[in-house]
């Protein structure tokens, strides 16, 4: 039995200091996946995880364009547009979170950091700075239709593997999400008076 010396010599000495510049290996490589009991199999999870990361690097440009968008609007509808489009902007950060949580779920890695999004993404890059209204929108309706395209066909490849989560999430959320938002933003292009005055009326 230790005596109460030894026992105090192993003790770690309490120290308030937080390591700094800690340095650690890579223990899980992107593109991998864990082996987590969720009853789908390792191709099931590998090819969500890739369609997932995919969608999920193109959400991150989505919802940055619409920050910049929402920074940079002009004109007499900028108010309604301004607001607008920093609420499609949450909700795609909401977005964001879910699906790269699926990823995590199926033991994944999420593609997270900007660099490596940028690597990854296809939605094109928009000119550093600020185009015409009609542009910006048409910009960020082409991005959305990208994602959709992509979701619909991952969905329907998921639910053929069994992946019913990664189905759901991209179907319930993502679709549907994007798919609202496009319809708000197309309405936006419409080019119709506010008030249109009937065939034979006189003015006063």
């Amino acid at each position: 039995m230790p005596t109460k010396r030894s026992t105090k010599a192993t003790k770690a000495k309490a120290d308030s200091q937080p390591w700094l510049h800690v340095n650690g290996v890579e223990i899980q490589e992107f593109g991998t996946v864990r082996m987590f009991p969720l009853g789908l199999s390792r191709d099931a999870r590998m090819y969500s995880c890739e369609r997932l990361n995919q969608i999920l690097a193109d959400t991150q440009i989505l919802y940055a364009l619409y920050k910049k968008h929402h920074w940079l609007m002009r004109g007499p509808t900028f108010y309604q547009l301004h607001l607008l489009l920093d609420k499609h902007a949450e909700e795609q950060v909401e977005l964001v979170d879910k699906i790269a949580e699926r990823v995590q779920t199926l033991g994944g890695v999420a593609v997270g950091d900007p660099r490596h999004v940028a690597e990854i993404t296809v939605i094109p890059r928009p000119p550093n700075g600020c185009e015409e209204v009609p542009a910006m929108l048409s910009r960020l309706i082409e991005a959305h239709e990208t994602i959709l395209v992509a979701c619909h066909d991952a969905a329907s490849r998921a639910q053929e593997m069994g992946d019913d989560g990664t189905n759901d999430l991209l179907v319930s959320e993502v679709i549907r999400t994007n798919e609202l938002q496009t319809w708000f933003l197309i309405e936006h292009l419409v080019d119709t008076p506010l008030i249109e005055k009937p065939e034979g009326e006189r003015t006063h």
